[in-house]
């Protein structure tokens, strides 16, 4: 009889926390609006490894730059898929370049760079941007859009790994605003 009670005890306590345990709990990993200097960022991966920000609306795409960069351990991505969203995470982030999808609801790739631009600590920021709209000869000369360089989708992670390394030469020299 006491095991039994003491099972049907159990059962209860298990079902109530179960009940509680059942809310989601959502957390946003950067803050809103803030200009703190987020130490923690200085203590991700090693000092020679370059942080990246990719902003593009495919949340598809914009995952499997950062497993493919990551993977190479020379890189720190940050994906953002929110045009909106992109100028603050570039804000709390710090990336020594950002790729930036020319097509995104919102905002257009132009008015983000612009913000980036006018931002004193992020205005030496390589920005390049990704787009469909245009072939791949025409990224591979030296056409611009909106004065920036660009690569075309899709894009071959070769080539995002080269459009790194002559954007950001060397990782102190980049990171000039530290």
């Amino acid at each position: 009889m006491v095991c039994y009670l003491a099972d049907q005890l159990e059962t209860q306590l298990q079902a109530r926390c179960h009940k509680h345990m059942n809310k989601v709990i959502e957390v946003d990993f950067l803050p809103g609006k803030t200009n703190v200097a987020f130490s923690w960022l200085d203590s991700i991966g090693h000092s020679t490894q370059r942080r990246i920000l990719v902003v593009d609306s495919d949340k598809n795409m914009t995952h499997l730059v950062k497993i493919l960069l990551e993977k190479t351990g020379r890189y720190v991505v940050f994906e953002e898929n929110e045009s909106t969203k992109a100028y603050q995470t570039a804000r709390n982030f710090r990336p020594d370049l950002i790729f930036l999808d020319v097509d995104m609801p919102d905002l257009l790739a132009g008015e983000i760079a612009a913000e980036v631009r006018a931002d004193f600590e992020l205005q030496y920021t390589p920005i390049i941007f990704l787009t469909a709209l245009a072939m791949q000869d025409e990224a591979n000369t030296s056409l611009q859009i909106d004065k920036y360089p660009f690569l075309a989708k899709p894009i071959d992670i070769q080539e995002l790994i080269n459009a790194i390394e002559a954007h950001v030469p060397g990782h102190s020299q980049a990171r000039g605003h530290d």
